[in-house]
């Protein structure tokens, strides 16, 4: 071989389109993973047009940065998804882990539950059962009520956190996050731990009122709403936790719940000085649903 052929391009000649660079990426440490982001179905995805924000990139690396909370139904944690080789795409988001049936308890799930299909006939036995396998079921009809319902409320242009995506019984969702005073991201604050002055809470009732009434429109009540569930983020409120949502009309309690919800989130508006009506409010939902 001549010193000529040596030193000659080893792609020279090879059609571009066969041609593409590898570039390698460092092992994983502890807490991190390979972004699941291509693992799962298309239907398991947010819906389209996604944020800006939201990672695709294959080579993305999901890092575990700490609990957010502890709950009865589900844990959630921060991470953050980001390619390190591609330092702009990064993305910090919220995942929640359901637990399994022995580790958990939602409050009358059965109540909650009245209305509602399982797709598979050997899944709904196992239900009944409460076998094993059952409880596995379980689980993850909860994490799926709670992204269709994600999914549905994102749709209407309701105040939600973005679905990113499901896998199993974790789901990852944008994380609704607020400054402090030195400039440094925190998760937004539940209504209940905030002291807003007065126009504050005017503007939070109306739009919170108005968010219900599109949840009444679509036939959706959230089933377990009150100053806990909801995130002050600024100038809006943000919905969170929607697993037990209900079908209005299709459970016997649908309209039992809506009062409830209504009459736990007035009552928080009531004892800050707002003078607000919960069966003023019920009746004119009442009128956007018929």
């Amino acid at each position: 071989m001549t010193q000529e052929n040596i030193s000659a391009d080893p792609i020279d000649g090879i059609d571009p389109n066969f041609v593409f660079d590898f570039q390698a990426y460092d092992d994983l440490e502890d807490g991190q993973r390979w972004s699941t982001w291509l693992s799962v179905e298309p239907l398991s995805r947010g819906p389209e047009p996604r944020p800006d924000w939201v990672v695709t990139s294959q080579g993305a690396i999901d890092t575990e940065l700490g609990v957010l909370k502890t709950g009865k139904e589900a844990d959630a944690f921060l991470i953050v998804r980001a390619d390190p080789l591609f330092p702009e795409q990064e993305a910090l988001m919220v995942a929640k882990r359901y637990r399994d049936s022995d580790h958990r308890s939602f409050h009358r799930a059965a109540s909650y539950t009245e209305g509602r299909s399982v797709k598979r006939s050997r899944d709904e036995r196992a239900l009944k059962k409460n076998s094993t396998f059952g409880r596995e079921v379980a689980k993850a009809e909860w994490a799926n009520a709670e992204w269709n319902a994600l999914v549905r409320c994102w749709n209407l242009g309701l105040p939600v956190p973005y679905p990113v995506q499901i896998d199993g019984t974790e789901i990852l969702m944008e994380w609704i996050a607020v400054e402090d005073e030195l400039g440094e991201l925190e998760t937004a604050p539940r209504l209940a731990q905030t002291r807003p002055e007065r126009h504050v809470l005017e503007m939070w009732w109306d739009g919170l009122v108005e968010a219900l009434a599109t949840m009444v429109q679509a036939g959706l009540v959230h089933g377990d709403l009150s100053p806990y569930n909801i995130l002050a983020q600024q100038d809006r409120l943000v919905i969170i936790d929607l697993p037990q949502i209900i079908d209005l009309v299709g459970n016997p309690l649908g309209f039992d719940f809506l009062l409830r919800d209504i009459t736990n989130v007035a009552k928080w508006f009531q004892a800050r000085g707002l003078e607000v009506d919960e069966q003023e409010v019920y009746a004119d939902l009442m009128a956007h649903a018929f």
